[in-house]
């Protein structure tokens, strides 16, 4: 079974398709390193992520516009996508409403309503998804914006060397 896969966001958009052996995972959450943002499931998980990212400027994902109204920061967040059927969800017969339930209990995510008694609030470093977007709305230019970062990225490690 394919492992869990764990790519920031400035990565993930970069990704126009799915690569086959993620299309089994059918977890994912949405992260930083502090904090649980969103726990989600779908059937192909990389295809739900994207969804809340195009859908955020029609209002119709709040984690979406939480990452779009967050850009350029939102581009460290974390994106892990995940399989019911690993081991970790052994305990819950790995069924992915219950493995879903499960991550949803243990990181109290901010987003999610469903089946969390307590969601996590937002951190205070971070604008609220009903904040205005102020990114582009081109993929293009949120891409070029990403390749960027990820050459920074490159460009101090390199140097730190």
């Amino acid at each position: 079974m394919t492992g869990n896969v764990t790519i920031k966001v400035k990565q993930f958009i970069l990704l126009e398709e799915c690569p086959q052996e993620w299309k089994k995972l059918d977890l994912y959450v949405i992260r930083d390193e502090d904090s649980v943002f969103y726990v989600g499931q779908s059937y192909t998980a990389f295809q739900r992520v994207w969804d809340h990212i195009k859908n955020a400027y029609k209002w119709r994902s709040d984690v979406g516009r939480f990452i779009l109204c967050n850009w350029p920061k939102s581009m460290n967040y974390v994106i892990e996508l995940l399989s019911s059927s690993s081991h970790e969800f052994d305990s819950v017969g790995n069924n992915l409403s219950r493995a879903e339930e499960m991550l949803i209990k243990m990181y109290k995510p901010c987003f999610n309503i469903s089946q969390n008694n307590e969601p996590s609030p937002i951190p205070q470093i971070y604008l609220p998804p009903s904040s205005v977007i102020r990114c582009s709305r081109s993929l293009q230019k949120l891409r070029y914006q990403a390749e960027q970062a990820i050459r920074n990225d490159e460009r101090k490690k390199w140097l730190e060397e």
